[in-house]
């Protein structure tokens, strides 16, 4: 498919501030209130956000990718992109006002063959520092995949007659994701992936059943329900998940957790029990 080795190693530099109004609107959107003085952990996903111009986004709303110097990753042919997985350790708190930096490098990009046709895979490397002190590790994984066939069964199938089991869990929280919720998140994120707020793209040129929840959304869900369960702001000293399924909006997401030996399992299921992501933490000392 193409030769990447250019891209390797390259390396991005953003800056922001954690401001009160960033972390006020951010509560806001979860329906919660405060800490007024630090970041929730899963707020880093609003910080040091992709800020292209708006005529230099690509036809699905991200920035365009191209083989200039300036490009963090290469011009791959293949349409559609979803964050499939992450993994955060969380090394200290980002209090509000803080002067954040987030550096980032290409570990590797990589061809695979799927089920439904060729996948590239990108992974990231994250370092954010607040005032200079690194805060959060992270390591993002993207996958790129070709635009369905037309004709495709829209994805993923229809709700079936099965419910979420929540016997296997310790604890669980429903949530219903619903378009504005969608919204909100993306422009806390800068996000302009049509997927999330377009509807006619999203079924009529990416396949999809509705409007799809953003990864990060569905792992700041399930950090929400640790610090609900814990009662901690700092929960988690790591945190790794991998999206399986996507989740639509306007469908309720049933969140779940449980103690593991000394760690923690956490899922997200959709009404008919399908899962939509695994995710596993340690719980901070």
């Amino acid at each position: 498919m193409g030769d990447y080795a250019a891209w390797i190693g390259r390396e991005e530099v953003r800056r922001d501030l954690l401001t009160p109004g960033l972390l006020a609107r951010w509560c806001a959107t979860l329906d919660r209130e405060g800490p007024a003085d630090a970041a929730p952990q899963g707020l880093h996903w609003c910080l040091c956000v992709p800020d292209a111009p708006t005529a230099a986004l690509g036809p699905d709303g991200h920035p365009k990718r191209d083989d200039s110097p300036g490009s963090l990753l290469p011009p791959l042919p293949l349409e559609r992109r979803m964050w499939a997985a992450g993994a955060v350790e969380f090394l200290h708190s980002i209090a509000s006002g803080t002067a954040i930096e987030r550096r980032t490098r290409v570990l590797s990009i990589t061809e695979k063959q799927g089920g439904t046709g060729p996948l590239v895979f990108a992974e990231l490397a994250h370092e954010t520092f607040a005032n200079d002190a690194l805060a959060l590790r992270e390591t993002q994984t993207l996958v790129y995949r070709d635009a369905p066939p037309p004709g495709s069964p829209l994805a993923p199938p229809p709700l079936g007659e099965g419910r979420f089991d929540s016997g296997a869990w310790d604890t669980t929280r429903a949530v219903l994701p619903t378009p504005a919720l969608l919204f909100r998140y993306s422009a806390l994120t800068f996000n302009t992936h049509r997927i999330h707020y377009d509807q006619p793209y999203a079924t009529g040129v990416e396949g999809y059943r509705g409007l799809v929840v953003h990864g990060p959304l569905i792992a700041t869900l399930l950090l929400d329900l640790a610090r609900r369960t814990l009662g901690s702001e700092a929960a988690l000293a790591a945190f790794s998940f991998r999206a399986v399924s996507p989740a639509m909006a306007d469908e309720p997401l049933h969140l779940a957790m449980r103690r593991e030996g000394e760690g923690l399992v956490l899922a997200a299921h959709a009404d008919d029990g399908r899962q939509v992501m695994a995710a596993k933490a340690t719980p901070a000392a």
